[in-house]
């Protein structure tokens, strides 16, 4: 079959701009390597054409057997038309990633079948029943372990020059945060770490210098890490990954490894300061008291902290922008990414917010993290627009943010790169709000 594979699609926040494009390119800024998994499983006898909207134009034209769209739920709308368009054109179309798994009649709208989840033998058997005339409606989520040991290496080839690379060692969240699309989707919660020496020759074949670890978290299980770790010190390559506070602050070998192993920077999802906060919402594994030490553990094996927070909890009053930039300032954090709290479909939060009504869009459009989707319990839109639109400015005031860039300079070039790179990619989330800021609901 020739099948064609939309990893992305664009929506308002996605950038067409040459420069935003050409810096979101040199980070290789993904919405998920799921898309080229599936496309590195497929059987040779097919033939795959893989794009992404930001850097192609969809080819209506060409003739397909199969065309499968994946998407996340600010796509949605995007995605249902690219769909109906090759529909009409009598090509059957199979829709997946979070959005379609969460809302599954609504994608079945716009599809002859979705595919739920982020496992890939639901694509082996969706293309055997597709090569047979028995194309099923929905391909429920297998197990990771029945497939994953033979992924072979996924390359993320992007228009333009491209200064990181992507990999993925282990998939899932056993933590289940209610607001998280990720975890809380179909089988995400479930923790699966892929064979410690595969995970290796992937690493070790990377043309690039720099990569990006797509796991959730690797802080999940300190042990493979551990051994990952251990085992990348001979590669001699750089890399920026995901972890949690509860171990960050408490295991210096592993903090220790990650430096002896190449990492330049940890992104970890602080989201608030507030530990009420944190535990109304089922982020255990962040305990505030825990903060400082971790930033500084991290600080004293010359890496970076990037650091997201997210704003709208029911906790969060006005006062919760500046006691949040009074700390982050405090812990000494590098680069700061500041998000609004987004009900995305499937997730607790997002049931519990509707059945209390205060969803106040259903407008996938606007499902961003730079709009405020919902009804705020001690605030206004306006004012959780404006307070993280404030603390954009405060972070990235030229003067504060000299002072970070200066600290940056003592961990080494390496983490110095990661701070410039992840500032520019931070600004555009500040113009984001800007365009947000006059389309208060």
């Amino acid at each position: 079959m020739n099948i064609l594979l939309i990893e992305q699609v664009k929506t308002k926040a996605i950038t067409t701009k040459p420069f935003e494009k050409m810096i979101l390119t040199l980070f290789s800024i993904l919405p998920s390597l799921y898309p080229r998994r599936i496309s590195a499983i497929t059987p040779d006898e097919h033939k795959i054409t893989l794009i992404n909207e930001r850097y192609h134009h969809i080819p209506y034209d060409s003739s397909f057997d199969l065309v499968v769209i994946h998407f996340n739920t600010a796509a949605a709308m995007r995605a249902y038309e690219i769909s109906d368009t090759f529909r009409k054109k009598k090509i059957p179309v199979v829709l997946c990633g979070l959005h379609a798994t969460a809302m599954i009649e609504e994608a079945l709208g716009h599809a002859d079948s979705i595919l739920l989840g982020r496992s890939e033998t639901n694509w082996i058997h969706l293309l055997k029943d597709m090569e047979n005339g028995l194309l099923q409606k929905i391909y429920p989520v297998d197990p990771y372990e029945k497939v994953s040991v033979t992924i072979p290496p996924t390359r993320v080839v992007l228009p333009g020059l491209q200064f990181i690379a992507a990999i993925e060692a282990t998939r899932g969240c056993p933590f289940g945060c209610i607001f998280c699309p990720e975890a809380t989707t179909i089988g995400n919660n479930r923790f699966f770490a892929r064979p410690v020496d595969e995970v290796i020759d992937e690493i070790r074949s990377l043309p690039q210098k720099i990569f990006m670890f797509y796991d959730l978290s690797l802080t999940i299980d300190p042990k493979y890490t551990k051994e990952l770790f251990q085992k990348m010190r001979s590669l001699r390559k750089r890399f920026i990954c995901n972890g949690n506070i509860d171990v960050l602050a408490a295991d210096e070998e592993l903090v220790k490894l990650s430096q002896k192993a190449g990492c330049i920077g940890w992104l970890i999802g602080f989201e608030s300061v507030s530990q009420e906060t944190l535990s109304s919402v089922g982020k255990n594994t962040n305990k505030v008291v825990y903060y400082k030490k971790a930033v500084d553990l991290i600080h004293r094996y010359r890496m970076a902290v990037i650091g997201d927070f997210m704003f709208g909890f029911d906790t969060d009053t006005p006062d919760v922008f500046h006691s949040t930039l009074s700390t982050i300032r405090s812990l000494g954090i590098d680069v700061a990414d500041f998000s609004i709290l987004t009900p995305f479909p499937g997730t607790p939060l997002f049931k519990t917010l509707e059945s209390q009504e205060r969803i106040l869009t259903k407008d996938w459009g606007r499902y961003t993290m730079h709009s405020v989707v919902f009804q705020p319990k001690q605030m206004n839109p306006a004012e959780l627009i404006n307070g993280v639109t404030m603390l954009y400015y405060e972070f990235y005031a030229p003067l504060y943010s000299l002072k970070r860039i200066g600290k940056g300079l003592r961990l080494g070039m390496y983490p110095l790169l990661l701070i410039l790179g992840r500032s520019v990619i931070a600004l555009f989330g500040m113009r984001n709000l800007k365009t947000s800021k006059n389309k208060v609901l």
